[in-house]
């Protein structure tokens, strides 16, 4: 009697554990409402957007759609991790690039994260590309390095703009922390963060305030600057990016909690090498030669 009534015990377990399982793997966030949400964000119009099945491709000139400074600090020849006395003033090198991001519509999280490389890991509202908090030794905090130093002018002008953002020495604008520049355009004060970018593992990227205009707190966070939470355009929840206004690492994405490419370490790689040329780089199958800042 006890042998009978164990075995369809052990039954009812399996397909329990085969159901639990199968929904943990589904993707947060069907294509269909993934897509609707991107569709329904504020792009610029320097940004394409062609869905496919279960992908979409995002073409853009990298050019941001807001005001830049006319003047930025870039490091001095040779020098990777720029301070005071080793970089100068220069015209705003920002260039046009050359865009073409292909990136999943059903992200899903991975069993381990995947730590972010250096130069272009995910791609904002505004065209321009999001970078993960470190300059080019990948542990510098940018944000928490920012200086200034006297331009033409002779007013001071910072490292990083009010924007959280700089472009390379050869022209590449990224942002390394919440660029307030985009939210202002796409939030009310005091109101709910919207969509502003897309990491390269499909997940998006939103500001730091909850649906309800709270403030969100690093303590809130995953190790990836990640959270579960409802937006205005995912009421019902969805894993997210969320981009901070801090002096420490949690300015920005940490590691991929999507899956990812298998050639991320290539690429990771390819990205530390010199070089800041227009390029063509597809999320999910990383090619193209960038480093970093």
């Amino acid at each position: 009697m006890q042998r009978a009534f164990f075995f369809p015990l052990i039954i009812f377990s399996a397909i329990a554990a085969l159901l639990l399982g199968s929904i943990s793997d589904r993707p947060l966030a069907s294509s269909t409402s993934m897509m609707t949400a991107i569709n329904a964000a504020q792009w610029g119009g320097n940004v394409e957007i062609h869905a496919q099945n279960n992908t979409f491709t995002l073409i853009s000139n990298g050019i941001p759609n807001h005001e830049r400074q006319a003047e930025y600090i870039v490091p001095n020849r040779g020098v990777m991790i720029p301070e005071p006395d080793s970089a100068h003033v220069t015209a705003d090198p920002t260039v046009a690039q050359d865009y073409n991001f292909t990136i999943p519509l059903q992200p899903n999280k991975s069993t381990t994260p995947t730590s972010t490389s250096l130069g272009p890991i995910g791609v904002m509202i505004s065209g321009a590309v999001l970078f993960n908090p470190y300059e080019a030794d990948n542990r510098t905090i940018a944000k928490a390095s920012n200086f200034t130093l006297k331009g033409s002018n002779g007013e001071d002008v910072p490292f990083l703009d009010r924007c959280n953002g700089h472009p390379t020495p050869r022209g590449m604008y990224h942002y390394h922390a919440l660029p307030s520049c985009i939210t202002q355009t796409v939030d009310q004060e005091g109101g709910a963060s919207h969509l502003i970018g897309i990491a390269f593992d499909g997940f998006p990227i939103y500001g730091d305030r909850t649906l309800n205009g709270n403030k969100i707190q690093p303590s809130q966070l995953d190790a990836c600057n990640g959270i579960t939470s409802p937006t205005p355009e995912f009421p019902n929840g969805i894993y997210h990016y969320v981009l901070l206004d801090a002096q420490d690492s949690t300015s920005s994405i940490r590691c991929f909690s999507g899956q990812v490419s298998r050639n991320l370490s290539a690429f990771i790689q390819q990205n530390q090498m010199p070089g800041m040329m227009p390029m063509t780089y597809v999320a999910t199958q990383p090619t193209a030669k960038e480093p970093s800042s």
